[in-house]
């Protein structure tokens, strides 16, 4: 891997582009053809782009979206293979035969190096951004790498499901914005006439949740209007802003003048002021204040208009293995999957509600001297990171909050989440390598972002990788 190149890059290196022009061929001289991509919202949006790619070109395919755990021992039955935002980390060309043909598109830290494709007997082609100085965290993801295989084919107007993507994956959690190639892809998005750039308050729900309501799931910092929506009511009769229109409806963020938007900006950065260690104090404004991105084709006050909601109407179909209804959406087959979308995201919420309130009344989140945790005993493992960061503001937002739980019925081994205060991240910290490594000195494996990551290890090993992870966060919080 290359030393990363600046943010401000203007196009793909000439070396990426001659991997999509390869990448193009594959796909051109195919018939048969698989895609895998992952089962959260960048691998459905991977797996749509390359989906409606195929469909355009009159190709055949299937789809399949997976967890990691699915990749170790896979079979390839198809001529062409394609794995969209994972296989970088995995070992998936194993089982390829001489007439195979493998193509990558990953932004995770990859196994191999470029010249890897020299030493098999089988066409592989792999385009990682790592492999060019290109951050994967926050410059581009798996979704942004199927873009620029769309854009190959002159198809321009997949843009918004980039950035879809990017925000689904967190890259623009670093500075609030988007950088590096994404960057790009946002302005393809803008200049389509798909996309609407909006600097705003971080704030989610912007298009659908009432501005008290939205208020009161701050949980970045422990405020007095963290989970108190009169205390939110207070926070605006004071700022003087409108809970409600002149037709008694209940104001969403969206709905605010640029004013109102500066009044409460003052106040959330003069209480979190209060707060915070003198530390945090410069990182304050990018938490309260960030770029949020408008779907032009989407209907006001839906949830698929605004970015962050849209990723969280797709992650909710992964976590409740319902990926080919948010397929059919990001295709725009809108008849029958947004009745289902609807009903996918209604019996999520009763879910989450039901569990937080498990959790609320056995007191379980255990604090040590760097971090806390609790026990997700009989939470979905699909859903125990989310679930990590909804209490996060029950506990010390000083400290990152893991939950765990069984896999599965049939697999007793554990699945691990983490969350953070962002604070916590630009502060330096980056929770996804710290969990790798110690993963791994337990026998399993684990990564991603700096405030959201995760791990599966043998179910034994708990005690020692909690105590592990306790000890290496000494001196760095």
């Amino acid at each position: 891997m290359r030393e990363e190149i600046a943010l401000d890059i203007e196009d793909l290196p000439e070396g990426m582009k001659d991997l999509y022009s390869q990448a193009k061929n594959m796909i051109l001289t195919n018939e048969d053809i698989k895609v895998y991509s992952h089962n959260d919202c960048d691998g459905i949006s991977s797996g749509a782009i390359l989906s409606i790619i195929l469909d355009r070109l009159g190709k055949e395919h299937e789809i399949e979206f997976v967890s990691l755990d699915r990749l170790e021992d896979l079979e390839i039955k198809n001529k062409l293979t394609i794995f969209s935002d994972l296989g970088s980390g995995q070992p998936v060309e194993k089982n390829a035969k001489r007439d195979s043909e493998i193509l990558i598109l990953d932004h995770h830290p990859p196994l191999r190096d470029l010249d890897y494709k020299d030493t098999v007997d089988f066409k592989f082609l792999e385009i990682n951004p790592m492999h060019f100085g290109i951050n994967g965290t926050y410059h581009i993801c798996g979704g942004g790498l199927c873009y620029y295989l769309a854009k190959e084919f002159g198809y321009k107007d997949l843009s918004w499901i980039g950035v879809l993507s990017a925000v689904g994956d967190m890259q623009n959690t670093h500075t609030g914005k988007m950088e590096g190639l994404n960057k790009l892809i946002l302005q393809d998005a803008i200049d389509e006439g798909y996309v609407n750039k909006i600097s705003d308050l971080s704030l989610y729900g912007r298009e659908t949740r009432p501005l008290f309501v939205a208020l009161s799931y701050f949980s970045d910092v422990n405020l007095p209007i963290t989970n108190s929506k009169n205390e939110c009511i207070e926070l605006l009769k004071r700022i003087d802003i409108d809970r409600q229109d002149d037709d008694g409806v209940f104001r969403k963020l969206s709905d605010l003048s640029y004013e109102e938007k500066s009044r409460l900006f003052s106040e959330l950065v003069r209480m979190l002021s209060k707060e915070v260690p003198g530390k945090y104090v410069k990182h304050i404004p990018k938490l309260v204040y960030a770029d949020s991105y408008e779907f032009l084709k989407e209907e006001n006050h839906t949830s698929l208009r605004d970015a962050s909601e849209f990723s969280t109407a797709m992650n909710a179909c992964a976590r409740n293995k319902e990926e080919m209804v948010a397929l059919e959406i990001l295709k725009g087959n809108r008849a029958d999957a947004l009745d289902a979308l609807s009903l996918i995201s209604r019996e999520h919420r009763r879910y989450l509600a039901l569990k937080i309130k498990d959790l609320d009344e056995t007191n379980a989140i255990t604090e040590l001297d760097n971090l806390q945790y609790f026990d997700g005993n009989n939470i979905k493992s699909e859903v125990v990171g989310t679930i990590t960061g909804m209490i996060l503001s029950q506990g010390n937002w000083q400290k990152p909050i893991i939950g765990y739980t069984s896999v599965s019925e049939e697999n007793d081994d554990l699945k691990i989440s983490l969350r953070c205060s962002r604070l916590l991240a630009y502060d330096g910290i980056h929770f996804g390598n710290i969990i790798r490594k110690v993963a791994k000195t337990v026998g399993g494996n684990g990564g991603g972002h700096s405030v959201a990551c995760g791990a599966y290890i043998p179910k034994d090993k708990f005690d020692e990788f909690i105590n592990t992870f306790n000890q290496e966060l000494e001196g760095k919080l």
